[in-house]
């Protein structure tokens, strides 16, 4: 009987240890709206993919940004890459967008120091808006 709660404590105790790092990454599946994709949050980062080009989605982050009032904005663009850096409600936020192919592109967005699911959600969101008004 003592050995099976000590069994019983150790096992408690080992899944405490490591689900205390934190989930490192949480894919959420399903349509958002008319649906970008799936979204993976990894070390603070909300990460989908789209089916445009480059150009298209670099257009709709800056749109974005200036539809959410964005201050101190820094674009900093190169080949196949770039990032946005800029100040939305108080919060530092941080648009990594990477070519993938002709017709897709990964966008990943970080707020803050440790990042916000719900508020990069929201961004993605108005991001894909932005792609299909165009």
């Amino acid at each position: 009987m003592l050995r099976q709660k000590m069994r019983l404590c150790l096992l408690a105790m080992g899944f405490f240890i490591f689900s205390a790092c934190g989930p490192e990454v949480l894919v959420l599946s399903g349509i958002v709206g008319s649906g970008a994709g799936t979204y993976y949050y990894v070390n603070g980062e909300m990460v989908t993919d789209y089916n445009a080009p480059f150009a298209k989605v670099w257009g709709a982050c800056e749109k974005t940004v200036a539809d959410m009032r964005g201050r101190e904005v820094e674009p900093k663009r190169e080949v196949g890459m770039g990032t946005i850096r800029s100040e939305i409600n108080g919060e530092n936020v941080i648009f990594n967008v990477t070519y993938k192919a002709k017709t897709q592109t990964s966008v990943g967005i970080r707020i803050g120091l440790f990042g916000n699911k719900l508020s990069a959600q929201l961004l993605h969101d108005k991001i894909y808006d932005n792609i299909a008004k165009n």
